[in-house]
Formats: C-alpha cells, sequence, structure tokens
C-alpha cells in the first residue's frame, strides 16, 4: 500500500480535525468518551467546506497531468525562440522525439505537438501569427561567385597550355592561388555555405589533397610503378609524370551546378516540411528530392568531363572524376545542413588512402620491403593508376550516401535557420 492508503484508514487518524470529522459523519451514534471532554470545553468542530478546501492533493496532479506543459518546460528555450511551430517541431525531432512518443502527448504526430507548443507559448498579443517559412530564394551574389572557381581555372589552364620553362610554373602557381581564393569565396556564401557561415573547416586541407591527387596522382603512380619519376611533370600530358587537367576542369566547373543542385534540394525540401504532417511522411518524400539532386549533378558532371575531354584532347576519366565529384558534392551537402564530422572523417580516410597507396610503391624500393607494393601493383596493373581513387572515392562516396539518406530525410537537418540577432 501507499501513504496515501495509509492516510485514508480510518483507524488513523491525522489530527483533530479529523476526529471531528469522524464524530459528525456519525451524529446518530453518539459521540466517544474521548470527545466529550472537547464538546464540554465548547469546541467548535470546523465547518465541512473547509475540510474540503484543506485537502488539495489534486492540485499538483494537474500538472502531471499536463504532459505537454512538462515537455514545454523541459524545452523552453527552443519554444521561445521558435518563429513558427515547424522549427519546434524539427527541434523535438533533434532532440529524439519520434511519431510514435508524441502519442504519450495526445497527438498523432510531432508536427501536431508542436503546433500546441507554440499556441501555448506566452507571446505579444499584438504580433501577427507568423507565416510557413518562405523556401531561400536564388541570389546573384552567390550565383556569380559558385562560377568564378571554373572560369578561373578554365583562365590558367590556357595559360599553362600557352607558356614554356618558367613562365609556365608562374602560370601554374597563380592559377592555382587564384582558383582556391575562389573557392573559398563560393563556400563563404549561398547553399554550399556552413550555417555557421564560418570557415571552412579541417576537411579543407583534405579536400584539396584529393583534387591535387586528381592532377598529379595517376601519373605519378604510373610512374613510380615503371621505376620512376625521372623528373618534375612539365605540365603535359604526354610527359613522363603526365598531369589529368580535364577531371579538375570539369570539377571547377560543376561548382556552380552543385550549388544550384543544392539549392533545389534544399527549397523543395522546406516546402515538403510545410506540407508535412509526420516525420515518416516527410522522410519518404524528401528521400526521392535527395537521390534526384544527387543523380542531377552526376548527369550534368558527366556532360562537363566530355565537353573538357574534347576541348583539351585528354581522356576524360569518368569513372575517377565521377567518384571524385560525388564524394566532394555529398561532403558539402553535409556540411551545410549541419552534419560536418562523418564528412571530414571520410574525406580524411580517403586521402590517407590514396597517400598510403603512393608511399606503399616508394617504401618497397627498400632492402626486404618490396611485397608492401604487391596489392598497389596488382591494381594498376589490372585496371590502371586510376582504380585506386576510384575504389577509394567510390566506396567513401557510397558511405556518405547512405549518411546522406538517414540525416538529410530528418526535420531537425531542414529546420528554418534562426533569426539574426
Amino acid at each position: 500500500m501507499t501513504g496515501l492508503g495509509e492516510l485514508d484508514r480510518p483507524e488513523t487518524p491525522a489530527g483533530p480535525g479529523a476526529r471531528d470529522a469522524r464524530s459528525e459523519q456519525a451524529p446518530g451514534r453518539g459521540t466517544t468518551p474521548a470527545h466529550a471532554p472537547e464538546q464540554a470545553r465548547g469546541a467548535t468542530p470546523a465547518p465541512a467546506p473547509e475540510r474540503a478546501a484543506d485537502r488539495k492533493p489534486s492540485a499538483p496532479r494537474r500538472g502531471a497531468a499536463d504532459p505537454v506543459k512538462a515537455l514545454m518546460h523541459r524545452h523552453r528555450e527552443l519554444c521561445e525562440r521558435a518563429v513558427d511551430p515547424l522549427e519546434i517541431a524539427a527541434g523535438l525531432e533533434a532532440h529524439g522525439i519520434t511519431d510514435r512518443t508524441a502519442a504519450r502527448f495526445r497527438h498523432r504526430d510531432v508536427f501536431s505537438l508542436a503546433e500546441e507548443m507554440y499556441a501555448r507559448v506566452s507571446r505579444d498579443g499584438d504580433a501577427p501569427p507568423p507565416s510557413a517559412p518562405a523556401a531561400p530564394r536564388a541570389r546573384a551574389d552567390w550565383a556569380l561567385l559558385t562560377l568564378l572557381p571554373g572560369t578561373l581555372c578554365a583562365a590558367a589552364l590556357a595559360a599553362v597550355h600557352l607558356t614554356h620553362g618558367r613562365p609556365r610554373l608562374f602560370a601554374a602557381a597563380a592559377g592555382t592561388l587564384a582558383v582556391a581564393l575562389a573557392l573559398r569565396a563560393a563556400l563563404r556564401r549561398g547553399p554550399l555555405s556552413r550555417p555557421d557561415r564560418s570557415a571552412p573547416g579541417r576537411a579543407t586541407t583534405w579536400t584539396a589533397w584529393l583534387v591535387a591527387y586528381a592532377v598529379l596522382g595517376d601519373g605519378l603512380l604510373d610512374s613510380a610503378v615503371a621505376g620512376g619519376p625521372d623528373g618534375l611533370p612539365t605540365g603535359t600530358a604526354d610527359g613522363s609524370w603526365p598531369l589529368a587537367t580535364a577531371p579538375v576542369l570539369a570539377l571547377a566547373l560543376a561548382c556552380g551546378p552543385a550549388a544550384w543542385t543544392a539549392h533545389l534540394f534544399t527549397a523543395r525540401a522546406r516546402r515538403k516540411l510545410a506540407a508535412s504532417r509526420g516525420l515518416e511522411d516527410f522522410a519518404a518524400a524528401v528521400r526521392p528530392l535527395l537521390l534526384g539532386a544527387f543523380a542531377l549533378f552526376l548527369g550534368v558532371l558527366a556532360a562537363l568531363l566530355t565537353l573538357c575531354a574534347t576541348v583539351l584532347d585528354e581522356p576524360a576519366a569518368y569513372a575517377e572524376a565521377l567518384t571524385l565529384g560525388a564524394l566532394l558534392f555529398l561532403a558539402r551537402l553535409l556540411t551545410t545542413h549541419g552534419f560536418a564530422y562523418a564528412p571530414a572523417v571520410v574525406l580524411t580516410a580517403t586521402a590517407t588512402i590514396q597517400a598510403a597507396a603512393l608511399a606503399a610503391v616508394f617504401t618497397s624500393r627498400l632492402p626486404g620491403c618490396g611485397f608492401l607494393a604487391t596489392p598497389v601493383e596488382t591494381l594498376v596493373t589490372t585496371w590502371g593508376a586510376g582504380s585506386v581513387p576510384t575504389l577509394a572515392c567510390g566506396a567513401a562516396a557510397l558511405a556518405l550516401l547512405v549518411h546522406a539518406t538517414r540525416k538529410l530525410t530528418r526535420a531537425s537537418a531542414h529546420a528554418p535557420p534562426e533569426p539574426s540577432r
């Protein structure tokens, strides 16, 4: 029995008031000797309404019977800063509250629960009810910035092809610096920027390594397996250390389509969020959008590869360039929606694998270490030098695609940004 059961037992009165109540509830039975002295002294029993008012154990129960109020108290900051119910729904979903959990709060889904929480937050009565969040609009500044890396990369390659000797080296260095600065500017604004508008994180170093490997890696690996290289690259595709410029130019030109594709995906996902009535429904509606945006980017990148290979008269290297482009696109898409840890880890692992393949070939030249290069030499002999980055980037892109289908289909990934203060 609980403590409440002990209080309800008639043989354990709580005090004089309780004894008086028992005496009044049975007037026909007379008073017991224990009560006679009190009545003789003229003691007046408390009236019944006051006794009913003294018993208030039901007040705390009303708070416990209102689970939404308790939930609002736990997420008070979220409710107070929210500009619409969708932001509360996204925040609840980010804290692990699902449609099944919402049933415990007497709601059919998280969206309905968020609407009640938003309506019950104390607000200024003069403020008009907020409308559904508008999808982000395209702006001319970031649209032009995303075209700048491809333009500068094309100009740098033209300068490299038209110069010789030391001027070619200067042109290549200046072009690389210009493209890097333009890419940094493009990633600071627009759909490809981080949510906190901060500078690119530690994944930038490994991204630069992957792009540099796309230019120099295959030629270096091919030459190393054959016993070279005998000198530095000459900047042409027919030297002892050939360069692959067509994939890099295609990737630079694809910065613009990547931004537009990310913008299209974000805008459509926001509309789905405003129209959805459940987390599972929203995830089912956004998943085809994500896969469609991914396929659209790969299609545009393949077309750019064909164009660049034709203009530069170089091999297109479709497998290597498409897997690298898919990896970079998914990594950036996850980063722009607030999931930066997994892309950084995957990019680091991919760059490490490529560096390890090169290091294994050179280390095998030491006495007793020839076995280290056997796996790499087998891949290069069977499928070519491009098989190493293709396998590494392909596996990494597949892992990020699976991760993106889990993270980018959540409502919290598409919550409207907080208003600037």
